[in-house]
């Protein structure tokens, strides 16, 4: 049997991690194998990047390590040169050394594990697609079935979505392990995933992990984040603050504000009329 621990989404919140290593030590595992994201959102870049590369786990890129590594290339979306929307790229490019950043540019974007006693997986962070798209608990059957159908490995792992998830699709075994460090569902958590693997197939026990918040906004306030992100560093902050998605905010401010710019006004009024599940997925509304 292959026993492995799958950790996604830990987006640079370190006391979160550690928090996960310290339940994981109680176990055996083979491998540790890392879904994407282990950057944006978070404080501590540098810490938690250093932290997995010197454990030397297998780790793919997900969209926020897109942040990092097409910022200011001409791989870079136009949309990103809007400092206001969109101040993370270029904040995220200032919390790393070179080293760190070349070593995350040889990440792969997926992966397929080939173990001798278990199926193959495959491993993408958001579909096999893109890793700004997402394999949602919400999507039916036929739709996830069509993001799948070029997959071979029966068994396939994504991230992205913070939710965690175990469905059997058609033939593909669908698993998510949910968020190490930004829990969306309302329980202040780290979530990830043990996977024990055999001829049989794979089978996932999800563990969720209590962790302490206090440093992450003691980090935010001395890093001076919201007076270098604004309004999206805020509401980064009001995700941790919620365990809930908060970025709904931009699509009511298109909606009911257009013309108006994004600011900490648009953005208390939003906080005092509006709830967040009125603008988030309906795959968030769990929990509530």
């Amino acid at each position: 049997m292959t026993t492995l621990a799958i950790l996604s989404d830990i987006h640079a919140n370190l006391p979160a991690l550690e928090a996960v290593l310290e339940d994981l030590s109680q176990f055996s595992v083979d491998y540790v194998v890392v879904v994407g994201d282990v950057i944006n959102f978070g404080p501590f870049t540098q810490q938690v990047v250093q932290r997995v590369i010197e454990s030397n786990w297998a780790v793919i890129r997900g969209n926020g390590e897109l942040f990092l590594l097409d910022y200011g290339s001409p791989r870079a979306p136009k949309e990103w040169n809007d400092l206001v929307r969109f101040p993370i790229p270029a904040w995220l490019n200032r919390q790393l050394d070179r080293d760190s950043k070349n070593t995350i540019a040889t990440w792969a974007d997926t992966l397929t594990l080939r173990f001798a006693d278990a199926p193959s997986l495959r491993v993408v962070h958001g579909t096999p697609q893109s890793h700004w798209d997402s394999l949602y608990p919400t999507l039916a059957d036929e739709k996830i079935a069509e993001l799948l159908a070029d997959v071979q490995e029966d068994t396939v792992i994504a991230g992205h979505t913070h939710l965690p998830l175990d469905r059997q699709v058609d033939r593909w075994h669908l698993l998510n392990p949910g968020s190490v460090g930004v829990p969306l569902d309302g329980h202040f958590t780290a979530s990830y995933m043990l996977l024990n693997g055999d001829e049989s197939g794979w089978k996932a026990t999800f563990r969720r992990i209590a962790f302490d918040y206090q440093p992450i906004f003691q980090e935010f306030e001395r890093l001076g984040f919201v007076e270098e992100c604004g309004v999206i560093g805020q509401l980064i902050i009001e995700v941790f603050k919620t365990a809930r998605p908060q970025f709904g905010f931009l699509g009511w401010q298109k909606q009911h504000y257009p013309d108006e710019p994004l600011s900490m006004e648009l953005l208390n009024e939003y906080f005092m009329k509006c709830q967040w599940w009125e603008y988030a997925s309906k795959a968030y509304h769990v929990n509530m």
